[in-house]
């Protein structure tokens, strides 16, 4: 068995509110909270560095499971590639802040479905015996990239940004990993794209492609059909499907399609906003907390990630 022995989610202390993105852009903060569905979303500043909240994080999830640094095979930094520097490995400056000095340390740049990424090639990797554990790590600045005063920009405004640390392993599993399947449709690659801007780096939406929410829906529920058959189930086998925290109607629109209710997963929109590749491991934490889960429990999570990749991985609570 192999999968999720641990993981913890922290969020930085800054914030930026609803009332400042309207200061900024000029868009009226109804149509921002029409969004966010919050009124202010952690994000990181240059005072508070990423890596930082990430090494720490990371720290608490191996003195919980008693695994020490030698252990460690494989050191995956993912997100979205906005680091705390450019041109830098934050796997590299984590690891030689725990010790990690055996470890292969890279990095994933995926988007808001890295994670997921990062955790299929940690698994291979534990299987194919190449490794012991290995460590998948998150702590975006994606929120440097969105342009507050660009009013075009308001669907970006619930980019928020937090810290992951996920051990993965072949012993005490927490969530199996059983299958995951993941796609890329290469003709969004020019939808969202970088722009220098004032010594910085914004995303800008080229375009109004109505089109993406049906592309976005119809991939999502072609994936999960093929890993429900894979695993020779349906949908009522299913306890939770966790979405990243894009936009809540497609979400709600996507269990509607696939008939589930809204209460087999779960929404924090008015808590956080997007928060990128931690959405499902903030999803996660919420079940865990909650009390909501009995061994046995599958779970889905379904993540997406500019570029325009989807993905859906298949969990089993233990």
């Amino acid at each position: 068995m192999i999968g999720i022995v641990d993981f913890q989610v922290a969020f930085p202390k800054s914030r930026i509110t609803a009332q400042q993105m309207h200061e900024s852009s000029g868009r009226p903060v109804a149509d921002i909270l029409a969004w966010t569905h919050c009124t202010e979303i952690p994000v990181f500043t240059e005072d508070e560095p990423a890596w930082e909240l990430v090494a720490e994080v990371a720290r608490a999830v191996l003195d919980r499971s008693r695994v020490t640094p030698d252990r460690i095979g494989q050191v995956v930094y993912a997100g979205s590639g906005e680091w705390d520097y450019p041109g830098w490995s934050p796997a590299a400056k984590v690891s030689a802040e725990l010790g990690i000095t055996g470890a292969h340390c890279f990095e994933v740049v995926n988007f808001c479905t890295a994670a997921a990424t990062a955790l299929h090639l940690a698994t291979d990797a534990i299987a194919a015996g190449r490794i012991e554990y290995a460590l998948i790590l998150c702590g975006d600045q994606a929120s440097r990239g969105v342009d507050y005063t660009d009013p075009e920009s308001v669907s970006l405004f619930n980019t928020g940004d937090c810290a992951v640390a996920v051990l993965v392993g072949g012993q005490d599993v927490r969530f199996e990993f059983l299958r995951a399947k993941t796609v890329t449709d290469p003709s969004w690659a020019d939808f969202y794209v970088g722009e220098h801007e004032d010594g910085r780096v914004v995303t800008r939406r080229r375009g109004r492609q109505l089109n993406l929410p049906k592309v976005y829906l119809d991939t999502f529920t072609a994936l999960t059909h093929d890993i429900l058959a894979a695993g020779g189930i349906g949908i009522a086998d299913v306890r939770y499907l966790l979405v990243n925290q894009t936009d809540r109607r497609m979400h709600e629109r996507l269990l509607d399609i696939l008939g589930m209710p809204a209460e087999r997963s779960v929404f924090n929109y008015d808590r956080f906003g997007h928060m990128g590749c931690g959405d499902a491991f903030i999803g996660l934490t919420d079940l865990l907390t909650g009390n909501h889960l009995d061994p046995g429990d599958l779970i889905l999570l379904a993540t997406s990630g500019i570029g325009f990749s989807w993905g859906v991985t298949q969990l089993r609570f233990h």
